[in-house]
């Protein structure tokens, strides 16, 4: 009878914890889910009002792709816009558009951010004076058109410098020009473009995914410092979003336009500070991290695999040029 006792006493211990259990993942699961209704569906009528952070926003690689996108954006909901890029042509151009369609001003800045430390002095001086409330950091390079092995890099000496340049260097140091000012008025923005590409090492895009990481741990660290200032440190890290950097690929229910990835991704300002920047990004992050996990991506079939796949998009490229030239 003792014996019965003390079984039928393991029983309803493991019951009871086993409910304590599917309660908790319950939770943990509704948590997540109504956490992503809200940053990437009620984000769309719940839109922060940008223009309480400052008068200007500056952007850096606006005169294409995402940045261009985001550069218009912001100009739509409200703000005058620094665009920072190499092209003094497309500067002009893009200024008069912004201009021309949302009546907003506009401040243009030359700068090659491959260039490295020599830049920052000239565009510090010309920021100065601008109530800065965004900065979006946006500009980034990769080392081909494709994926490619580390030491395949063309030109590895000159390249490999540039893209640390570019990539990382300007996200640190364009921070440092614009937050001390945030901190003072104790309000700021500050929103880095990172990539899914840094969510785990990705083999065949090594650097380029090394410096994304960068991207994100800086993003949140910095987040941690300075919300309780006021500044706001927000890390969006894409899929596929059809730029220049992507060969322009169709737009379709998993690659986004430039535009529509820009606007839906401000939409989450204000409700998350690291983020997919849309519901299908979101959705296309949780299904690589369930079937395509890290260990996977940097197994040697795998990697084998990626070179095959590499060689047939570059001749695909290739069939394409020729076909347009």
């Amino acid at each position: 009878m003792g014996t019965y006792s003390n079984t039928a006493v393991w029983v309803d211990g493991l019951v009871v914890i086993g409910g304590f259990t599917v309660l908790f993942y319950f939770l943990k699961f509704s948590w997540k889910c109504w956490w992503g209704l809200r940053v990437y569906v009620l984000s769309e009528y719940w839109k922060t009002d940008l223009r309480t952070y400052g008068q200007w926003a500056v952007v850096t690689g606006a005169t294409s792709g995402i940045g261009k996108a985001y550069a218009n954006e912001l100009a739509k909901r409200g703000l005058d816009i620094v665009l920072v890029s190499r092209s003094e042509e497309k500067l002009k151009a893009t200024a008069l558009d912004i201009e021309r369609q949302y009546g907003r001003q506009t401040c243009v800045i030359q700068a090659d951010f491959t260039e490295g430390h020599a830049i920052y002095p000239i565009i510090a001086e010309k920021l100065q004076n601008l109530d800065i409330g965004i900065l979006v950091n946006n500009v980034g390079m990769t080392y081909s058109p494709g994926l490619a092995y580390y030491m395949d890099i063309p030109n590895p000496g000159m390249r490999i410098t540039e893209i640390i340049n570019c990539n990382i260097l300007s996200v640190a140091q364009m921070t440092r020009l614009v937050l001390p000012h945030m901190v003072e008025r104790s309000k700021g923005l500050i929103i880095n473009i990172s990539s899914e590409a840094g969510s785990e090492p990705q083999p065949m895009l090594t650097l380029y995914s090394a410096t994304k990481i960068f991207v994100t741990y800086f993003s949140r660290g910095l987040n941690a410092e300075y919300s309780p200032k006021g500044v706001t440190v927000q890390c969006v890290a894409p899929f596929l979003v059809s730029t220049n950097m992507t060969n322009n690929r169709t737009i379709n229910a998993f690659v986004k336009s430039a535009q529509d990835f820009a606007y839906e991704a401000l939409n989450t300002v204000g409700h998350s500070t690291f983020t997919s920047g849309c519901l299908s990004h979101a959705l296309q992050h949780i299904a690589l991290c369930i079937f395509f996990p890290g260990w996977l991506r940097l197994s040697s079939s795998c990697v084998r695999k990626t070179e095959k796949f590499a060689r047939r998009a570059q001749q695909k490229i290739g069939r394409t040029g020729k076909k347009e030239n």
